[in-house]
């Protein structure tokens, strides 16, 4: 099993939160809900940073 973390193209902004449910098998709500929750309860900033540099560094799969 040879899976990679890619960007999906069910994408809001970048598709980042979906590319991360899609490798883990999880629902992408409920990775996009997670991941607001902790942008926002840790300042913004560093959840912003983090979301812009994987947008940056994760191809875009192919769906």
């Amino acid at each position: 099993m040879n899976k990679k973390l890619k960007r999906s193209n069910n994408q809001i902004v970048g598709g980042v939160c979906a590319g991360i449910a899609n490798y883990f098998g999880w629902d992408y709500t409920i990775v996009r809900a997670a991941y607001a929750l902790l942008s926002i309860f840790s300042g913004a900033f560093p959840g912003l940073t983090l979301y812009i540099i994987l947008w940056i560094v994760m191809p875009l799969g192919e769906e």
